[in-house]
């Protein structure tokens, strides 16, 4: 299956562009910010690279759910026989 560029969802600022980018590319996120910054600030390529990224790539595919609750009932759903 091909690599796809993707915007991401755990490395996200403002859209996901930049984290996703670097997880593309197997990088420090930082580093694709602190680029997207120097154009931006060198004539405003960047920010219109940014834009028109964040039209363009998709966001990642969502996995179906299969309805496995058991990771939240156990931590957030006991009851220690006390009311409120």
């Amino acid at each position: 299956m091909a690599k796809r560029l993707y915007k991401s969802n755990t490395n996200k600022v403002i859209s996901g562009v930049c984290g996703g980018i670097s997880e593309y590319f197997n990088i420090d996120p930082t580093l694709v910010r602190l680029g997207m910054v120097f154009f931006s600030l060198w004539g405003g390529s960047g920010i219109v690279a940014y834009i028109i990224a964040a039209l363009i790539m998709p966001s990642p595919p969502n996995y179906p759910y299969n309805g496995d609750m058991d990771w939240y009932d156990n931590d957030h759903n006991q009851s220690n026989g006390s009311s409120m």
